[in-house]
């Protein structure tokens, strides 16, 4: 093709600078001209009859280029003709945009950028300005020849776009040179080096992307694309580079009409510019490291991308797919009538001409249009889908902001890095980050992304140390997995949230090695919302169906869901920073596990028993912080153990059969193994201890009528039904309702008993060397003494206050305050106390891992773990004193409280 047009004006292919013989300009344009249009129209024939236009699509816009590069020599072999002195001046033209990437429309502008040197003149050319050049100074040397330049440039562009016999080809367009239309036409390479070096915005190191030789001196051009090049692949370290690329596709967007939004291939929503700017984006970001992804051409790049692990392999081939999809429809748009377009057609003809023309193929029942609207819907939904997940991927402005010695993580520079970002073991770190980088696999290539930043995050909680090693040890576990590295790298915040969770809480950090699929959780808050009781009723009651007669698979069953449930409450609550007074899916899943386990005991002990049904009705009560739905990731499951034997069935069979259930039900939950195990505790029941594990409805109906002590009507105010028959849960809360709500409150013995065996819990049960001031649970302004003041406040006036009636603790302090039994200060004095008491309980567990054991009740004195369990609960990194203070504060005021109300002092 160049030849044929350097052939149509008259010059010479094979010279080295082409220079048109024809004496009549206008006459060379007008061969040029047509000499491009039969190209064209040969290009065109050809694309038209191709059985597969998406597959040869590519090649089409390829050749289309060529052919506009091959003009572009053509006309300056024009402009040359008319400039006598053009020898004085080597020019290069550089193709921009679609012209640089080699994926040009059949009408379309060609961008291009000019650059100019002064060429040494062996001695002086017929017609050309006879001055001696030494006589001239550098300088006076380089103006003249950028007035050369210019005067070829424009001549240049005259013969692509000037009026003439012929149609112009397109418009020669050189706005994306240095300071746009205000800013010469033509500049040195060394004027080019300079303004990027010192003015150039975000937007100019994104076009210089695609830049290309494309006519007049070859070599000039190469240099000033090598001379730029570093420029470019190191323009992601400017300031808010990210974020400036992101603004402007926003701006794009913003400035296309509204009455065109919906019909626009080109610059709206789903468009071509979604793709372009997605690719170009992520190549500017990750391909100062990697030199494989440095495309000019989008498909091009977007396949880099999808080898080295930028992009995941069905994301990149959809994307592809789309790309091509839109790219043929605006070329066959554009084919019609040669008109440069990038609406969608509205007319049903024109629709129907358009799909035709791409060979669209309908289903049966539908018509070409149809099928043409439908496909390019789903293709703009899944452009803007993949571009918002892609292009706003929270990876890409943190890896930006990266020393290219970070971002590489070269040993040399790692280690320092590392240190000063505050790991404790830089030379642990660096193994770990080895194991996980080192190799060619896929996923090795993808770790070497996250890990730059991920390193970062993992900062932001209080023990990076321990995070990334745990991410390692979570990585070997699920790396192969064909989601894990995906979401991590595609997702808005998994990795971030990843690095978070494994930083700040070994208990998470255990939990999701256990249940890796947890990870997932971390890319959607509402996969972290606690699951509401009739969810998890509903999935223990179909996992049980589909195992019926299987006790083992049930039992594992159970307590899976449960330890499930405790990783995402876990999860969220790490992520909020204990926002929340009270973590109530670590309840409904205890009551779900209840519900399972009771189940499955009741057919076990059937099975064994050679029973087809249960003789008696049972029904699991819970207690304690259980009933209140206060359960804590340490806290055991309080309970007590009801049945009413069938008409007919023996008593002593019925008993035994119960209290055969009752032991399996603690013994199924309770027993040690890969889940967590639920410690079923019934000593709140009538005699604690001493009293037989279960006991039928009328040995409670008597109990209770007769002997209840002060602390057993105290216990059953967190009375709550949660497991077994509905119409026995309904006949003992009637049972238990005049019990702990008895009319007339307390006698003077029964508050001075109440008082009484306060004290004693306070004087024996808090262990020795521990500081009532430290101790969460009994300390003194602790959880319990919150507690019994509410509690006494409720054994006072809920016979008269309905709204005291209830299991939580909370709640009856938000009623005793609306009735006035207690001023509204105190009762927030009291509120801030137990929230915080019981929060900074669960952020022991969460950062230690621990759920049993002494120290998980009492406040650290190791400053580090202090800090940790501070930094959980919101509080600012090294912030354990001011958590300390702030806890002791609270506690005092409380117990001020407390010995004010309770105690009567």
């Amino acid at each position: 093709m160049r030849a044929a047009l350097l052939r149509s004006v008259g010059a010479d292919p094979d010279a080295d600078v082409p220079v048109s013989a024809i004496a009549d300009v206008a006459d060379a344009t007008d061969a040029m001209r047509r000499c491009y249009r039969q190209q064209l129209l040969r290009i065109a024939a050809s694309d038209l009859t191709r059985p597969d236009p998406l597959s040869s699509l590519p090649g089409v816009a390829a050749t289309l280029a060529d052919l506009a590069a091959a003009a572009l020599e053509a006309a300056l072999a024009i402009a040359r003709s008319e400039v006598p002195d053009h020898h004085r001046v080597r020019l290069a033209v550089l193709g921009m945009g679609k012209t640089g990437g080699r994926e040009l429309n059949y009408i379309s502008d060609v961008d291009v950028v000019f650059v100019a040197e002064v060429a040494e003149v062996a001695e002086p050319v017929d017609g050309a300005d006879a001055a001696d050049d030494d006589t001239l100074d550098p300088a006076d040397l380089e103006q003249r020849a950028m007035r050369i330049g210019a005067r070829l440039a424009s001549g240049m562009a005259r013969a692509c776009s000037s009026t003439s016999r012929e149609p112009a080809l397109w418009e020669v367009d050189a706005a994306l040179r240095p300071e746009g239309k205000q800013g010469p036409l033509v500049r040195t390479l060394a004027s080019h080096v300079a303004y990027y070096k010192r003015w150039a915005k975000t937007w100019e190191f994104q076009a210089l992307l695609k830049a290309r030789p494309v006519a007049g001196d070859l070599a000039l051009g190469e240099a000033y694309v090598e001379a730029l090049s570093p420029m470019v692949w190191t323009a992601v370290q400017r300031e808010h580079f990210v974020e400036d690329a992101q603004a402007m596709r926003r701006r794009v967007e913003a400035h296309v009409p509204r009455k065109d939004a919906d019909r626009q291939l080109k610059l709206g929503a789903g468009g071509l510019r979604d793709v372009e700017f997605t690719v170009q984006l992520l190549q500017l970001v990750h391909g100062r490291l990697a030199p494989e992804i440095r495309h000019r051409n989008t498909l091009g790049g977007l396949a880099a991308l999808a080898q080295e692990g930028f992009v995941g392999r069905a994301d990149a081939a959809r994307l592809a797919v789309c790309y091509r999809f839109l790219r043929l429809m605006e070329h066959r748009i554009q084919l019609y009538r040669m008109r440069r377009s990038h609406l969608v057609p509205t007319d049903d003809r024109d629709l129907d001409r358009l799909g035709r023309s791409m060979l669209i193929t309908p289903d049966a029942e539908a018509d070409v249009t149809t099928e043409l609207l439908v496909r390019w819907r789903h293709t703009r939904r899944d452009v803007r889908r993949l571009h918002e997940e892609l292009f706003y991927r929270p990876l890409l402005p943190a890896t930006a902001q990266l020393s290219a010695e970070d971002a590489a993580l070269a040993p040399e520079a790692a280690g320092a890095r590392l240190a000063a970002l505050g790991y404790r073991a830089p030379d642990a770190a660096l193994r770990h980050i080895a194991a996980l980088t080192e190799g060619v696999s896929r996923r090795a290539a993808i770790q070497r992304q996250l890990l730059p930043v991920m390193l970062g995050w993992f900062t932001e909680g209080p023990d990076p140390d321990a995070g990334l090693l745990a991410f390692r040890a979570l990585s070997e576990e699920i790396g192969s997995s064909h989601w894990y590295l995906k979401l991590l790298r595609d997702s808005g915040v998994a990795a971030q949230n990843l690095a978070r969770v494994l930083s700040s809480s070994q208990y998470v950090s255990a939990s999701l090695r256990r249940s890796p699929e947890s990870v997932q959780w971390l890319a959607e808050d509402g996969d972290l919302a606690p699951r509401s009781p009739e969810l998890l009723e509903a999935e223990m009651e179909a996992a049980l169906r589909r195992l019926e007669g299987d006790v083992t698979a049930g039992a594992t069953r159970v307590r899976y869901l449960r330890r499930r449930e405790l990783a995402r409450t876990a999860v969220g609550d790490v992520l909020t920073n204990l926002e929340a007074d009270t973590t109530p899916g670590i309840s409904y899943a205890a009551d779900a596990a209840l519900r399972g386990a009771l189940r499955i005991a009741t057919m076990q002990v059937c099975q064994a028993r050679g029973l087809e049904a249960a003789p008696t009705t049972q029904l699991i009560v819970a207690m304690g912080r259980l009933g209140g739905h206060e359960l804590g990731y340490s806290s055991d499951a309080d309970v007590m153990f009801v049945h009413d034997p069938l008409p007919g069935v023996d008593a002593s069979d019925a008993q035994s059969f119960a209290l055969a259930v009752a032991q399996q039900v603690g013994s199924l939950l309770g027993q040690t193994g890969p889940e967590p195990a639920l410690e079923v505790d019934a000593t709140l029941r009538p005699e604690g201890r001493s009293g037989p594990l279960t006991r039928t409805f009328a040995a409670y109906t008597e109990y209770y009528g007769r002997w209840s002590a002060i602390w057993e009507r105290q216990a059953l105010l967190r009375a709550r039904p949660v497991a077994g028959d509905d119409g026995l849960a309904e006949r003992f809360l009637a049972l238990i309702d005049p019990v702990r709500y008895a009319g007339g409150g307390l006698d003077d013995t029964n508050l001075r008993e109440l008082r009484r065996i306060k004290a004693r819990v306070e004087n024996e049960r808090l262990p020795r060397g521990v500081p009532a001031t430290r101790h969460l649970k009994l300390g003194r302004g602790g959880i319990s003494d919150v507690e019994w003041t509410v509690q006494y406040l409720q054994l006072l006036h809920a016979h008269e206050v309905p709204g005291l009636r209830t299991p939580r603790t909370l709640d009856a302090l938000a009623a005793a305050a609306g009735a006035e039994l207690i001023s509204a200060e105190d009762a927030d004095t009291l509120r801030q106390a137990w929230r915080t008491a019981v929060r900074a309980r669960d952020a022991i567990v969460l950062a230690t891992g621990r759920t049993n054991g002494a120290k998980i009740d009492v406040l650290p004195l190791d400053r580090r773990e202090l800090a940790g369990v501070a930094q959980l609960l919101g509080y600012g990194p090294a912030a354990g004193t001011e958590f300390e203070e702030d806890y002791l504060r609270s506690a005092r005021r409380a117990r001020v409280v407390v010995e004010r109300v309770f105690f009567g002092e």
